[in-house]
């Protein structure tokens, strides 16, 4: 099982769209000597987007005039032979809506993952860039390998389900055999698939396709809003491109100081912490909390809801059954956003009840599946994506070993992440490195936003990112909060000291502290 997607706003994107029940590639194999850092881009109206995107109607326009245009950029397949056959990188944007006089330039956005798709994600979440959008032209993209760029593509919409609802925490030897049969079988349906471009998609690459981008919208620097996996990307760009880094900021922040071990026992940490808050906000209320009597209580009921689970799933959406692996999945969707706590008070109230349709709809969401069945890439590129960048890979016999540290930071998530780990045993492609290198000295100031309440990207990356960074170049801030993210929030003392830096260059004072 792949661990949760670093990711905030493509996630809550696509529960928000499937809890309302409850109330195509573009590449372009093109070689030659052509400068691809000349080429025009041809803005147009842009199309519904595709079941690798997840589907659903075209964008609305913004106000005043705020219409979505999208395009195609060329890349090279292969950035070791710029020359070779290139690929087609889509990309979306809205101008200005400011005088001219005052437009800096673009504002690329990616919103983390890895695997999110910009290009359905920013038009969901543009109207709370309103500000931004007086002095940048708003810019995403979907990464190589990600919905329309070159999608990478594993297992069918049928196998998915089956692949999903799997038992991912074994408890004998059996157990643990189907799993690892079952992570085999899907990783090879990516290389059957994808051969081609999974040598391609790691984040140096989208780095540099990144680099082209700027030079192709004609901007002499990288003004740039990273969002979650999105400041991993970043930070990776302002590597290989300090001194082309302009105004950018980080938010969720990804700890580039971890392999890709650290970082599920930091994810099981962090949820645990999350669903810690959760229980006690829910149990600190007035009125009853309906779902345990104390906040232990809470904890206590959701630890046997998923044992119970193991052994005998509930009734979800027909026809599928909810599992243990698919309940730990929606508590953890929950998870990324204090506005899902409520929809994770009422999934358990149905679960003890014996159904399980809201806490089913919650990991749906998690895993790109749409109501009518069909799911996004955001797996398969997750997947692909964390395989090529990690150079660890487990075994069976590592994870067992591992378990008791997990289940040490998390009764409740500790084994279902600690099996995660075995997502890129056998993968085709070998990883890059043990973890990335941002190193940016040169670079300008980079503003470093950690939630002390985040679950997917615990608060302890932020400050190691700034110490990664280098001197002088990461300006940290930290937002008391909960969930996944600081700047959607809407917290007013974070968008003003974002917004200060990104629109009039005011750098915060480094250890600004927001609640």
């Amino acid at each position: 099982m792949p661990k949760p997607p670093r990711t905030r706003a493509a996630a809550l994107t696509a529960t928000a769209l499937l809890l309302s029940a409850l109330l195509a590639g573009c590449g372009d194999d093109g070689s030659g000597d052509e400068d691809l850092t000349a080429q025009e881009l041809s803005w147009k109206d842009c199309p519904a987007p595709s079941q690798a995107q997840g589907g659903g109607g075209s964008p609305s326009p913004l106000p005043d005039d705020g219409t979505w245009q999208c395009a195609t950029m060329k890349a090279p397949r292969d950035w070791d032979d710029p020359k070779g056959d290139t690929i087609g990188i889509e990309l979306i944007r809205v101008k200005s809506s400011g005088d001219e006089s005052r437009r800096i330039g673009s504002l690329i956005f990616n919103f983390g993952g890895p695997g999110g798709s910009g290009v359905t994600t920013l038009p969901a979440f543009g109207d709370g860039y309103e500000k931004l959008r007086t002095r940048y032209d708003l810019v995403s993209f979907d990464p190589r390998g990600v919905g329309r760029s070159e999608p990478v593509l594993c297992a069918n919409d049928q196998r998915l389900d089956a692949y999903f609802q799997q038992d991912s925490t074994p408890d004998d030897g059996a157990e643990r055999t189907e799993l690892v049969d079952s992570t085999k079988e899907f990783n090879a349906a990516c290389e059957k698939n994808s051969e081609e471009m999974l040598p391609h998609v790691s984040t140096t690459d989208a780095a540099r396709d990144m680099d082209l981008m700027r030079q192709v919208l004609g901007d002499d620097k990288l003004h740039y809003f990273g969002i979650s996996y999105g400041t991993e990307l970043g930070g990776v760009y302002a590597h290989l491109f300090p001194g082309n880094v302009g105004r950018a900021v980080f938010d969720a922040v990804v700890d580039p100081t971890q392999n890709a071990e650290q970082g599920a026992l930091g994810q099981a940490r962090g949820f645990q912490r999350a669903l810690d808050n959760f229980a006690a906000d829910c149990t600190s209320k007035v009125e009853d909390c309906p779902i345990g009597d104390t906040a232990q209580d809470v904890k206590d009921r959701i630890a046997k809801l998923l044992k119970d689970l193991d052994s005998k799933p509930i009734e979800g959406i027909f026809p599928r059954q909810l599992t243990q692996s698919a309940a730990t999945n929606g508590i953890a969707q929950a998870l990324y956003s204090k506005e899902f706590w409520p929809y994770l008070t009422q999934g358990l109230e149905e679960a003890y009840d014996g159904t399980g349709r809201t806490l089913m709809l919650l990991s749906d969401s998690m895993n790109g599946r749409s109501e009518n069945g069909e799911y996004s890439n955001i797996a398969a590129a997750n997947i692909s994506i964390n395989c090529a960048d990690d150079k660890p890979r487990y075994t069976p016999e590592y994870v067992e070993r591992k378990l008791p540290e997990f289940r040490s930071a998390s009764n409740v998530f500790g084994d279902f992440l600690a099996w995660s780990m075995l997502s890129c045993t056998d993968w085709a492609v070998a990883g890059a490195a043990d973890h990335p290198d941002v190193g940016a000295a040169g670079s300008a100031p980079i503003l470093v936003v950690g939630n002390t309440g985040d679950p997917a990207t615990p608060y302890e990356g932020a400050r190691r990112m700034v110490q990664a960074l280098g001197k002088g170049v990461g300006v940290e801030l930290t937002y008391r909060g909960q969930g996944h993210g600081a700047y959607d929030s809407k917290n007013k003392c974070v968008q003003d000291a974002v917004n200060g830096y990104l629109l009039d260059g005011k750098v915060p004072t480094a250890g600004t502290v927001c609640s």
